[in-house]
């Protein structure tokens, strides 16, 4: 399984989760590769390439799966190149900030936010710079992104005080529980299970700050019907065991229905979320760091 970021980012957790699991249906080991850069487009590109025998497949995201074909000009077609087998999980994106920001809420924030306007922000993905733009559009903010290859490394320089605030994934809510970060915001339509407490952006009077981050597993294009029914049943078995799901919560991610495990169901949200995000991208004028 080709992992497109580095060792302990939210996807690599999610892949390694779900590998563990898929090997006891399938009888075989599976070996987790992680090949970062360019914002998961080389391993994309790698898995792309490979030969489509069933014994390779990656795991991919709305970032890296759908996002860089506006971002990157791609050695692959990233719509067209892959044989999906099934959605994963959903997340929310949460505004985290270091825990010497003086804002006890979103209001506050935007506010500090406003009167300094040297603020910077981590990101480890297109997608993260794509919902800092549309904050910053909706709230008058300015903040300056610093790249990084992982959503890990992030968190980390925000602890330290390095940075001063991030969009990321929920694997920093243990860290907001502990009293390390703050969080203010989720991404999400509705509060997500793994943190009720925390109200979504659409409910504190920013709709448009929405964003839904998701993970499947693909397979080079031209891999057969067969091989991609016995890894999706795989998977599906992965996603119904109990100490899985539970293991996913802890990172903040929600399992698709059972109705929704199906390679068909993941080539339609690739395909809506192209012709949803590529226009906004083009039209914002973001490029790829």
């Amino acid at each position: 399984m080709i992992v497109p970021v580095a060792a302990g980012s939210n996807s690599d957790s999610i892949g390694r989760i779900i590998a563990e699991r898929m090997r006891e249906k399938l009888g075989r080991p599976i070996i987790i590769e992680n090949i970062g850069g360019a914002d998961g487009s080389i391993g994309a590109g790698r898995a792309a390439r490979a030969k489509p025998d069933g014994y390779t497949i990656d795991i991919g995201n709305l970032g890296n799966r759908v996002l860089n074909g506006a971002f990157y000009s791609l050695n692959y077609d990233p719509l067209n190149d892959f044989a999906p087998i099934s959605p994963l999980t959903t997340q929310s994106l949460f505004l985290y900030a270091k825990k010497t920001v003086p804002a006890r809420s979103l209001t506050e924030l935007i506010a500090w936010l406003r009167s300094n306007p040297k603020v910077s922000a981590g990101t480890s993905g297109v997608g993260q710079r794509l919902v800092i733009a549309v904050f910053q559009r909706e709230t008058g903010a300015r903040l300056a992104a610093a790249p990084y290859r992982s959503s890990a490394a992030v968190f980390q320089d925000l602890m330290g005080g390095q940075i001063d605030v991030a969009f990321n994934a929920p694997d920093g809510l243990p860290l907001v529980r502990a009293g390390n970060l703050k969080a203010y915001a989720a991404t999400s339509n509705t509060r997500m299970t793994a943190a009720p407490d925390i109200p979504t952006f659409a409910e504190l009077g920013f709709p448009t700050v929405s964003w839904t981050l998701w993970h499947g597993l693909f397979a080079p294009k031209g891999t057969p019907k067969d091989i991609i029914g016995k890894l999706n049943a795989a998977a599906v078995a992965a996603l119904a065991d109990p100490a899985v799901r539970s293991r996913l919560a802890d990172l903040g991610g929600e399992v698709f229905p059972p109705e929704q495990q199906t390679p068909e169901a993941l080539g339609a949200l690739v395909k809506a979320d192209a012709e949803k995000w590529w226009p906004i991208i083009k039209e914002s004028g973001i490029k790829a760091e």
